[in-house]
């Protein structure tokens, strides 16, 4: 039996390359043992940190009484034992560190909503989105006070860290929803979403402009929106080809523009078919949350959600559609508010959850995130 101590410091080469020959492909998430990602820093990991395969959202609902004294003792439990996991360590009332061991380049990312500012007497930087006609929000995915995103690429990890958080808030909130996500696709690629989409083509590379913010009391943070988006696919997949081409503006296979060859081709909106109509629909999904002004776009950072099949045997699946932003209202809202009046894909997917959250900026060592605001 070759202890994981061993394997770590690279004895018992013989054995390892005995494993290596033995292993299969569900064994390679392994490999991301080294991998940490810094958790200290000017901003929170998580944001422009390339995706990790596995994620969980977890929104908490602060508890009667919890206001800036409580919070000023939760948020530096809840950094702390961040920290710590993020770097191989266990938290510090970890019953199990050994699950602590592999962080598999984990990152955890903490958020605040309005009510959260409410219960410390500080005026929110954030606001619930306006009412969209699409929309069919339930409760059960919606709001929240706090926000936890856990991200990593081996699922014990996120389990793991996910019930950490979870512990430590005990005394000052309750658990509102939790929402498990999964991406798929060529590592370092565009993941595709479940209606075989490459899904987040266009983001931001100046996210000093577009996503960071410069001034103010959110300094150096960002802003999350995060949408449930319900997918229809057994009526999707009676779609034709075309048709569902013709609905996003992309090929399906490489995810060029249907006036591209490649994936990150500009789309020609001006390009008449043989009949004079556009190439790309009015009402095709590309256009419709086209951004001109790369300052003005969002940071996509989506996951699939599968939750099994209904009674009748339907998927209840589709996207958490993670959107950071230096502004909600300039930058996030005008392309929901285009999608709602008139985007082809609508026939196929439904919103049904909505959350805001502030995302303040990181800290560093002896910090803890929220200091500079709540302190």
């Amino acid at each position: 039996m070759i202890s994981r101590r061993n394997l770590l410091a690279g004895g018992a080469v013989t054995a390892v390359g005995a494993l290596t020959q033995r292993a299969t492909p569900a064994q390679a998430p392994t490999q991301a043992v080294a991998r940490l990602e810094p958790f200290h820093g000017p901003h929170q990991a998580g944001v422009a940190t390339a995706p990790q395969a596995h994620a969980v959202f977890v929104a908490f609902d602060l508890l009667p009484g919890t206001g800036k004294e409580g919070l000023t003792r939760l948020l530096p439990l809840l950094t702390d034992d961040a920290a710590r996991l993020t770097q191989g360590r266990a938290a510090l009332a970890d019953t199990e560190p050994e699950l602590a061991a592999n962080p598999a380049g984990l990152t955890v990312t903490f958020g605040f909503g309005p009510g959260l500012f409410a219960a410390a007497g500080v005026k929110s930087p954030v606001a619930q989105l306006p009412a969209f006609e699409t929309d069919k929000l339930k409760k059960q995915w919606t709001g929240g006070d706090l926000l936890v995103q856990i991200c990593a690429d081996d699922p014990l990890t996120v389990s793991h860290a996910l019930r950490m958080i979870v512990k430590d808030t005990r005394s000052f909130a309750e658990v509102r929803w939790t929402q498990r996500g999964f991406r798929g696709g060529a590592p370092g690629g565009t993941q595709r979403n479940l209606m075989g989409q490459l899904d987040g083509t266009v983001n931001p590379t100046d996210l000093d402009r577009a996503v960071w913010i410069g001034d103010g009391p959110l300094r150096g943070g960002t802003t999350l929106v995060l949408r449930r988006i319900r997918m229809e696919l057994e009526t999707w997949d009676a779609a034709d080809r075309t048709a569902r081409e013709f609905t996003i503006g992309r090929r399906l296979d490489t995810g060029a523009p249907l006036t591209g060859r490649a994936e990150h081709d500009e789309p020609d909106y001006q390009r008449l078919n043989a009949l004079g109509f556009p190439v790309i629909a009015e009402y095709a999904h590309i256009r419709r949350t086209h951004v001109a002004d790369p300052a003005q776009r969002i940071l996509r950072r989506p996951y699939n959600y599968d939750d099994g099949l209904s009674a009748e045997g339907k998927p209840d699946a589709g996207l958490l559609f993670a959107s950071y932003q230096a502004d909600v209202e300039r930058q996030f809202v005008p392309i929901q508010r285009r999608m709602a009046e008139g985007d082809l894909l609508n026939q196929w997917v439904t919103t049904v959850g909505s959350a805001v959250f502030a995302v303040p900026a990181g800290c560093a060592p002896g910090g803890w995130i929220g200091d500079s605001l709540l302190a």
